[in-house]
């Protein structure tokens, strides 16, 4: 009870700084809420595809070149190489389209004409490169079993105007289940830098000489010193878990609710834990209060640059995901990522988020040992 009491007092001293860790993940969360709010929608820009016809503009020629002004932007340029080469320069054309004297024929004769072509090379070049692939191959394809010119046009317009109806089957609520997803995983800075700052703090003001000495003479013995000192700080690790959990059921709403909200805060209650067990560790490591503040920096900060709670971990490249291998927040971030994006929760689909349960408890018990050995030779030097 005299440690749980020193606790209390020594927390209230510096609760400031979990209501400033707090209001960084509010403010972060609504953020991020108002930018998810506008939905992301697609529409094909056309390219702008300049085409030179040196053949007659007859048959399938002619429909070739109205099937490509029909899906691109016609641009004008003087036939004059340099014009053309400044006009791919500047982007004001994209894609430019050489079709030579007698392809008619030549296609009709089964010769197999060339098409040149001049590209910018970028995605506007690379949509027009489809559009014109798309309507040669569908006209080879036809010319190879059809020998009348306007059958073979009239089959290519059937083939190229038929849309592909798509039906979304999944049922999951992605807008929701990406708020959640980046919530908690912000959650792993708010979580490491205020058990990590508080903990190391309590910790520092237990393991002053004075305190120490007077704690080694007393009657309670080391290990039920550190056990009560380590009850002590999981109450702290799970009052503020649990803030932050009421935080998501305010800011997230309904979702919280669902089988995913509930893996979510679960995945979140194992690293609590884990964040619990190396704050414990390293405050029977560090002996210097100033330096604290550099520790929480880099550990908080760096972890979560490293393991994707700040850049989507599919952005990220694969030396840094190497090095975030050896950290429990790329354990706890991945789990994130894998349960806002399952649907069925069967056996097969949960066993990798339970493997990602399995290491960070690993590291739980990897820090726990280590710190009370660290603690263990701390009293014998004393």
């Amino acid at each position: 009870m005299t440690v749980f009491k020193a606790f209390i007092k020594i927390f209230n001293k510096n609760k400031s700084i979990i209501i400033m860790y707090s209001v960084i993940l509010i403010l972060f969360s609504v953020f991020n809420m108002q930018t998810s709010d506008h939905s992301m929608s697609f529409s094909a820009e056309k390219p702008n595809v300049l085409i030179i016809n040196q053949d007659e503009n007859i048959g399938i020629t002619k429909d070739l070149i109205s099937y490509l002004e029909k899906n691109s932007k016609k641009v004008k340029v003087e036939k004059d190489e340099d014009k053309i080469n400044d006009a791919l320069f500047y982007r004001d054309v994209n894609y430019v389209i050489y079709i030579p004297s007698g392809y008619r024929k030549d296609f009709l004769n089964h010769k197999n004409p060339k098409i040149s072509i001049k590209s910018t090379k970028d995605y506007y070049a690379s949509l027009a490169e489809m559009l014109l692939q798309r309507y040669l191959k569908v006209a080879d394809t036809y010319l190879a079993t059809i020998d009348d010119e306007e059958s073979i046009i009239r089959y290519i317009h059937d083939t190229l105007n038929k849309n592909v109806k798509v039906e979304v089957t999944s049922k999951l609520d992605t807008g929701h289940l990406q708020k959640a997803k980046l919530y908690y995983n912000f959650m792993n800075y708010s979580v490491l830098a205020g058990s990590v700052y508080i903990i190391c703090l309590i910790l520092y003001s237990f393991n002053e000489e004075k305190i120490r000495k007077r704690t080694s003479i007393s009657s309670m013995n080391s290990k039920r010193f550190n056990q009560s000192l380590l009850l002590s700080n999981g109450l702290f690790a799970i009052l503020l878990w649990g803030f932050y959990i009421l935080l998501s059921f305010l800011l997230l709403g309904s979702i919280m609710m669902s089988v995913h909200g509930g893996l979510l805060i679960l995945n979140s209650f194992v690293f609590a834990f884990c964040a619990l067990a190396l704050s414990f560790l390293i405050g029977n490591l560090v002996h210097n209060k100033n330096a604290i503040n550099g520790i929480v920096n880099v550990l908080a900060l760096g972890s979560s640059f490293l393991c994707g709670a700040f850049v989507p971990i599919e952005w990220l490249p694969k030396l840094v995901l190497n090095i975030a291998h050896f950290l429990p927040s790329y354990y706890y971030i991945m789990n994130n990522e894998l349960i806002v994006t399952t649907e069925d929760f069967s056996i097969g689909m949960l066993q990798p988020i339970l493997v990602n349960f399995g290491i960070i408890l690993l590291f739980s018990i990897l820090f726990i040992m280590i710190s009370y050995f660290v603690s263990k030779t701390h009293n014998k030097k004393d």
